[in-house]
């Protein structure tokens, strides 16, 4: 049998049980305005009169089933008004300094949840698909909050959609080399986007290559931020709002080609090719039966849960992407209801999406005791990770364990 196999994982797939790793606090924070459908319509009307390329994308832009995507201005913000689409440079500026602003706000939310004190921060991971600027803009954020100079930093790129969740993966194998070291760790993960000032690029694109582009309907600005802690050294008890049970990461094959976000001289341009609902919605059940089988605390005489017995917190890539797992697993609109919240009223805001939908679910009355989290990003990858509820929370408030 290889390695050690069991039940389907291989012994290095395999959780301990209490990993006592938890998300002690969490934050969003949307930039002020709300765009629907019209404010595209507008732009396009605006600059490409005469352009017969943007009518189905126009007519698949009222379809996408958003009312509004969170924006960090309106229709008329002066750098998607400029004779051209703004440049990479002046998209870094920007970020620079409104990028950095949603995210230090996020994190403060964040921080002011858990209750703990920004010197017991240990580790930063950050992530981002939106700017490339070196130093990356977590420095940017750490000197903002007031974080000690010796913290550890982590930048990750090249994950696009997937990074919010591939972020506090990589946050808790921090966390967990901590624990081996009996060290307290207090991991501050953070996801900002800014997508909404590449729509001239991309409709650009359109117009030139005469080619159907959806991603510019679906994406949105956001920032979100968790405290993660290995549960070492607290002086008070806080109380968590998601355990962290175990996780998984795969790569889709022959996928690379089907998903991305490549850098341009006018910013970025999204790949999104019509494969990618139906490989995503087909790649999730094998993903959760395995990582399902690699938690000793979900078997119970040797039975495993389903999924309907799970919320979902899935990343809404696209209403296709929702629906298709929705099928595909056997799940009902509830299951999903905090990730068609999300997408409905303010879109797909890439890496920073997961988080935010965790943070609403939690606040949407009682659910279910386990959580799946799950997302894709470029590559095709699949992250997926099981959150449990404290018991003692009850409709996201904390209440008195009863005997």
């Amino acid at each position: 049998m290889s390695p050690s196999a069991v039940n389907g994982s291989t012994s290095h797939d395999r959780f301990e049980n209490n990993l006592d790793l938890s998300i002690v606090g969490l934050g969003t924070e949307y930039p002020p305005f709300q765009l629907g459908p019209e404010a595209l319509e507008t732009l396009a009307r605006r600059f490409y009169p005469s352009s017969t390329a943007l009518s189905k994308v126009l007519s698949i832009n009222r379809f996408t089933g958003i009312d509004t995507r969170a924006a960090i201005g309106t229709v008329d913000h002066p750098l998607v008004n400029q004779p051209n689409a703004p440049s990479i440079a002046e998209l870094n500026q920007y970020f620079r300094q409104e990028g950095v602003r949603l995210s230090v706000t996020a994190c403060k939310k964040a921080i002011a949840e858990w209750g703990g004190s920004v010197d017991e921060i240990t580790h930063v991971v950050s992530t981002t698909c939106t700017n490339s600027a070196n130093p990356g803009f977590d420095h940017y954020v750490t000197k903002e909050l007031g974080l000690r100079s010796g913290v550890e930093k982590i930048l990750l790129h090249g994950i696009g959609c997937s990074g919010g969740l591939a972020a506090i993966r990589a946050a808790s194998n921090l966390a967990l080399g901590s624990s081996f070291r009996k060290k307290p760790a207090r991991v501050l993960v953070l996801a900002c986007e800014i997508s909404s000032l590449l729509v001239r690029s991309e409709l650009d694109s359109i117009h030139k290559e005469q080619q159907t582009r959806i991603g510019v309907c679906l994406f949105s600005d956001c920032a979100s931020a968790a405290v993660l802690s290995n549960g070492i050294g607290e002086d008070e008890v806080y109380i968590p709002k998601y355990e962290i049970l175990g996780w998984r990461h795969e790569i889709l094959e022959d996928s690379d080609q089907d998903l991305g976000f490549d850098v341009d001289p006018l910013g970025w341009k999204v790949v999104l090719t019509p494969r990618v609902p139906s490989m995503a919605s087909a790649a999730v059940s094998p993903a959760f039966q395995a990582l399902i089988k690699s938690l000793p605390e979900l078997h119970q005489d040797g039975k495993f849960p389903t999924a309907a017995d799970f919320d979902w917190a899935l990343h809404p890539g696209g209403s296709t992407i929702i629906t298709g797992v929705e099928q595909a697993m056997n799940l009902t609109q509830d299951h999903l209801r905090a990730s068609y919240e999300i997408y409905v009223n303010y879109g797909n805001s890439s890496s920073a999406t997961i988080m935010s939908v965790m943070d609403k679910l939690r606040n949407m009355g009682e659910g279910r005791e386990y959580v799946v989290a799950c997302a894709f990003g470029p590559g095709i990858s699949l992250e997926m990770m099981i959150l449990k509820r404290p018991r003692n929370i009850v409709d996201g408030l904390p209440t008195e364990d009863v005997d």
